[in-house]
Order: structure tokens, then sequence, then C-alpha cells
């Protein structure tokens, strides 16, 4: 197979499709009307603005913000400082070699056994947006939410400056961050980051759907508005198109600085957003994400997946990895945590 051919087959991250769940919690969580919202989109810090530095995350060069310390990417991911490094490291080694850095890129993996441990801070207001939320999960997923006893890895929900989390597990305690604006549906969102999704209008066909309106954004939050074609292949689609409904898809005036829309179909006009809970898509990237057997991720043919910091590409039911030194597809293999070249 050809670099082109495979090229042309890109899947970038299933951010997802469909109709909205109807299902709601409190006020703040229902579909809002565009002519009447402001800014739906979930945000570290809603009020502060950082250093946009270039970073590279599994391989990939992406624009992060730095906010108190933190590395913050489209809003409301957040990246350990470990998972980043400023200049691309080494990631599938040949036969023979020491593995090196192999804690810079650490990926946003999949939750074994479908089992997501978590703590709840006992001064975190409106408590119930977490077990509602999470019941949500529950109820509409395969997954399974249980309250840390000693469990390594596992979520902490927190009082923050606003809405965020890491993507995926990414080992240890890792942080969702809720400030009491963020509603339930923000909670399902957030969650959403935490077991593996990205933002639904940063896929790599969202040009056929929408337009970015470059004009209305404010200055320095141009990066968070990059497909992720154009920042370097991260995940798979699991729907054909972009999904409106999606609890992870941006508002239509998204860091707007002057009221105006940001995103539009490509008719031009807005759309609703909404935060009352998973759609029909977004549960059909989850239900392959996280089979109802437990059994983990299926992987498929024609589809990106990044698996302990490497974006990998799946063929012929093998694993590809586009080699820059040697300019061309090469098959590798991964050994517990490290991927080898064997061809």
């Amino acid at each position: 197979m050809t670099k082109n051919q495979i090229i042309i087959r890109l899947s970038i991250v299933a951010l997802l499709l469909a109709s909205c769940n109807t299902e709601q919690f409190d006020e703040a969580t229902n579909a809002v009307d565009e002519s009447a919202e402001s800014s739906v989109v979930e945000m570290a810090y809603p009020d502060e603005t950082g250093k946009v530095s270039d970073m590279y995350y599994a391989g990939t060069k992406l624009a992060v913000e730095e906010v108190n310390g933190e590395y913050i990417y489209e809003g409301d991911i957040i990246f350990e400082k470990d998972m980043l490094s400023k200049s691309s490291e080494k990631l599938v080694f040949e036969e023979g070699e020491v593995p090196t850095n192999k804690s810079v890129g650490r990926t946003g993996g999949r939750w074994p056994d479908n089992t997501v441990y978590y703590t709840i801070d006992s001064n975190l207001p409106k408590k119930y947006r977490v077990t509602d939320a999470i019941a949500h999960w529950e109820a509409n997923t395969s997954l399974t939410f249980v309250q840390r006893t000693n469990q390594s890895n596992y979520i902490r929900f927190r009082v923050g400056s606003g809405c965020s989390s890491s993507v995926g597990m990414v080992g240890g305690r890792q942080n969702i961050n809720l400030a009491s604006g963020c509603s339930t549906g923000s909670t399902i969102h957030e969650i959403g980051h935490a077991v593996g999704l990205w933002h639904e209008q940063s896929r790599a066909d969202r040009d056929n759907s929408i337009t970015i309106q470059w004009q209305n954004i404010q200055s320095g939050k141009e990066h968070n508005f990059q497909t992720y074609i154009q920042r370097g292949r991260d995940g798979d689609e699991y729907t054909n198109n972009l999904d409106f409904g999606s609890i992870m898809m941006y508002s239509s005036k998204a860091f707007s600085k002057n009221g105006q829309r940001t995103i539009t179909r490509k008719d031009g006009s807005g759309y609703s957003t909404q935060r009352s809970g998973l759609s029909s898509g977004d549960l059909s990237g989850i239900d392959q994400m996280y089979p109802g057997n437990g059994g983990g991720e299926v992987y498929e043919n024609g589809n990106y997946y990044t698996i302990h910091g490497v974006t990998v590409y799946r063929w012929s039911d093998v694993w590809w990895y586009w080699d820059n030194s040697q300019d061309r597809w090469r098959q590798v293999e991964l050994r517990g945590t490290t991927w080898y070249y064997i061809s």
C-alpha cells in the first residue's frame, strides 16, 4: 500500500455523530439556542490568557497555552508537563536499541476492564453534578465508575477555576476541575475527555460541514480551532460526518471577540449547542472504544491510534509508523510499553 493511499484513507479522532439524548439533569444542561448563547465552551481558565508555545505530544507538534504552570489545549484539555517536550523525541526504536525518554509523550490511554476509579473532594460544591454525570455515563455505556480505595490510576473531581480534564487515562491521579458554574452537562463533557474523547469541531473532515470565522476569534486563541490533521494524527473517526449534536462540540460563538459566530455551518448559519447528554454518535464511538464485553478497544484497519505515546496506523491487521528519517512507512510492533521497528 502506498503512502498516498494510506493518507487518502486518513481518519482522525472520533467525536462523533447524530441526535441528542433528551435526558436532562439541571437547568444548565439543556440544548442552548445559538441566538441566545454567548459562548458555550468549557475552559480551564475562562478569564486568563497565557503564552502559546509549540510542544510535542506523542511525536505530534501542538500549540498549547501555558497558564498558572499548566499546559492547556483547546480551552479545557490539560497536559501534564511530562507528557510534552520542546523537541521531537524518538518514539520508535530499532532492534537492540535501549529506549530513552519514555515518560515523554505519555498517551491518553483506555481505562482497563471498562472501569474508571474516582474520588470527589469534600469541598466540591454541587456534588450532584458528578454523581448525575456518572449515572448518565453508566446508564448509557459499558463503563463502570467505582469510588477509589487504593487504586493508583484514578480521577479526582476537585474545585477548579473553570471546567477542564486530561484526555484518556494518563496514569496516576488525574484531575477533573469544576468551577461552580460548570453544569452537569459540562461534567459529562469533561468525563468524555477523561475516557478518551477529543473535541468534535477539530476532526479532520470538519471543513465539509463548518466554516471557521477566523476574523471573529479572540487574539491568541486561534490555535484552538486547528483540525487534528493540521496538528498531526491522533485517534480515529467512528462516524462519517461531523455531529452538531455531540456533547463534545464547541458552540457557534466559542472564543468570540465580538459576539459574532466563530463557527458556522457551510451556509453561514449558526447552530444550537447541547449539554444534555451523550448523542447517539457519541455513544457509537464509546461503544467501539469500550465494548460491552470489557475486552478492550477493537482496532479497525484504516484508522490511526495513539498507543503508549506513539501515533500508529492500522492496516492489514498490523501496525505501521511513518519513519521520517527514511521517508517511508515501516511496520512496528508493541513490546510491553515500547514500540520497535520490525521492517
